[in-house]
């Protein structure tokens, strides 16, 4: 298998780095905005080449994964569905404009491409996915993070809240799933892939909090339906070199890069 990955920060990296240990990937093709974090990362692996645009390889590449920003996402789905290749999408919140949606996914449909959505740094998905077969009723998502983790967001800086001197929980944002991506586009990714699981961007609802004193960036899922209730927890633990980021996240993107190699489907 030969794969591209664009965006070279903090899950591009590990992800690049565990791809290179694996024997089902052949070739690494790494591009980034910034060409000199594609060429240090390159320079730290066997497989890898720099490339200057995804276009440039997609002849000659399996899956294209998409780990920089909901930007990154939506210039690229377009481009590599149309020449049927797959891709794994980690900003999940570019997905939230319905129009573009819809035409990716029938382009794909039409080029024979597949479309590959981790679950990312939320646990309960796979329950989130079997209870959408019948009527589901509520579907929350209750996010709680650091303040450190929500400095510098257009949405915080905007309302005038200053993160680092909170001195106890403080929701930050009380709204619909699609206000949530589009206010916090690198934080709350997890929110569109419970949407299109479950009840959609509108009915879904998402609460963020800001806890001074926390130590992980924790998710609980709740979802009650015809199936009867479900409520999942999940407490992360944020990566060591981005704490913006779970580090489950990472995991999860490798995780899935390794059942799709190995086309290995188990509790799907």
């Amino acid at each position: 298998m030969r794969i591209t990955i664009v965006g070279c920060g903090s899950i591009g990296t590990k992800l690049a780095m565990a791809a290179d240990e694996m024997a089902e990937v052949k070739r690494i093709y790494l591009a980034d905005v910034e060409a000199g974090l594609a060429e240090e990362l390159a320079s730290k692996l066997k497989k890898a080449i720099v490339v200057e645009d995804v276009e440039e390889e997609l002849y000659h590449c399996d899956l294209v994964i998409e780990a920089a920003s909901q930007d990154a996402a939506r210039e690229i789905m377009p481009k590599v569905v149309a020449r049927g290749v797959d891709i794994m999408i980690l900003s999940v919140g570019a997905l939230v404009d319905d129009a573009f949606r819809e035409s990716v996914f029938t382009k794909a449909k039409e080029c024979e491409a597949r479309i590959y959505i981790p679950s990312g740094a939320v646990c309960g998905t796979d329950g989130l996915r079997s209870s959408a077969v019948g009527e589901l009723e509520e579907v929350e998502l209750i996010t709680v993070k650091s303040p450190v983790s929500l400095s510098g967001v257009e949405y915080v800086i905007h309302n005038n809240i200053d993160v680092e001197k909170l001195e106890e929980p403080t929701v930050l944002f009380s709204g619909s799933a699609r206000e949530a991506v589009q206010a916090f586009p690198r934080n709350i990714n997890v929110a569109a892939t419970v949407s299109l699981l479950g009840v959609g961007f509108d009915r879904t609802k998402v609460t963020i909090v800001a806890d001074p004193t926390t130590h992980s960036n924790s998710h609980e899922l709740r979802i009650k339906g015809e199936f009867g209730e479900m409520t999942c927890h999940t407490y992360n633990v944020p990566s060591p070199d981005n704490p913006k980021t779970s580090y489950l996240a990472a995991m999860s993107a490798f995780s899935a890069l390794k059942r799709i190699a190995r086309n290995e489907w188990i509790g799907i």
